[in-house]
């Protein structure tokens, strides 16, 4: 007998999966990870969840955080061979309600959500309430997400952002750049703000001051930058900082972000003091007579460890209030029919 609804969560990347309940509180529990590649897909890991939590008999609404394109009713994962349909999805394991999100679209929601606690603020700045926020996040790719305020609550601007053209400020970026040129027809900030990224930058430096093109893996740069062990790796560290002060800063710009600028992703917060003594905060505001309009607006690296999660548990209280007051409305408005 069905005798309860019961809220679950998900983010989905291309390696782990993390599931998890939100409970009448709005508390995130009973979080499980599953291994990606240990699966068949997606519906082999969300049916294991529910018969371990005994869900088999509640109404399950399922808000789905996930790494690909989520327009259509066929996804197809970018970095893995899983694809599936959500109606049939919704329908096999008799969901009430299957809601899938971008994963990037689960992090802009998570940034109102956060504390002090999971975040750090880098240079100076207050938000102010109900202003916009932009996020970046240099990770595989680079992630790039807006949220506006709305009368419904938040609502996510997403798109591509990372994939803007890269826009060189001074001559070290211009010889980056030229180098970068001989391996793709056009270069995004992505090549340059990603671990990709990071390996690509120090292989420019490397050919620029040798001749030849070294080879590092990003954690190596990072690692040999923060313990002084290599200085072309911690000038490697240096320009990625930079770079991503100057993309920050456009963010803010085009925005108008003045409920902050908040970078999440996997990179950063892997050395947040180092971050704090670089030149990133000094290229967010370096922006020739614009410089004082993004000079007030706060920036911040997000340290919460589930940003996914607690996005898309945001996401989901914030669809299931709508379509709450959307029921109460109705039901007033047909009362008072005649």
């Amino acid at each position: 007998m069905v005798t309860q609804d019961v809220n679950i969560i998900a983010d989905i990347g291309g390696t782990n999966m993390r599931i998890a309940q939100v409970d009448e509180q709005g508390a995130i529990v009973n979080i499980a990870i599953y291994t990606c590649a240990d699966h068949a897909g997606l519906a082999e890991i969300l049916s294991h969840y529910i018969a371990k939590n005994q869900l088999a008999n509640t109404k399950i609404n399922a808000c789905l955080a996930i790494a690909c394109p989520v327009d259509n009713d066929l996804i197809v994962m970018t970095n893995l061979p899983w694809q599936f349909s959500q109606q049939a999805l919704k329908a096999d394991l008799k969901l009430q309600q299957l809601v899938l999100i971008n994963d990037f679209t689960a992090i802009a929601h998570a940034i109102p959500q956060l504390q002090a606690d999971q975040k750090v603020q880098i240079g100076v700045g207050q938000p102010i309430a109900n202003k916009p926020i932009s996020i970046c996040g240099p990770g595989t790719g680079l992630g790039v997400a807006n949220i506006v305020a709305s009368d419904n609550g938040w609502l996510s601007l997403s798109g591509e952002g990372g994939h803007v053209d890269f826009a060189p400020v001074d001559q070290q970026e211009i010889d980056i750049l030229k180098f970068l040129m001989k391996k793709y027809a056009r270069v995004s900030y992505e090549q340059l703000l990603s671990g990709l990224g990071l390996e690509q930058i120090y292989q420019a430096l490397s050919f620029i001051e040798t001749g030849e093109a070294l080879a590092l893996s990003a954690k190596e740069i990072t690692t040999k930058a923060i313990n002084n062990d290599c200085k072309l790796c911690a000038e490697t560290l240096a320009q990625f900082c930079r770079v991503l002060g100057s993309f920050a800063g456009n963010l803010a710009l085009t925005l108008g972000s003045y409920g902050g600028v908040y970078i999440a992703g996997g990179i950063v917060p892997r050395f947040i003091e180092y971050f704090h003594t670089s030149e990133f905060r000094s290229r967010f505001e370096a922006k020739g007579r614009m410089s004082g309009f993004n000079q007030p607006i706060p920036t911040f690296v997000v340290i919460e460890e589930q940003p996914g999660l607690l996005g898309a548990s945001a996401y989901l209280s914030q669809l299931l209030a709508a379509q709450n007051t959307l029921i109460k409305t109705t039901k007033i408005t047909n009362t008072n029919r005649y």
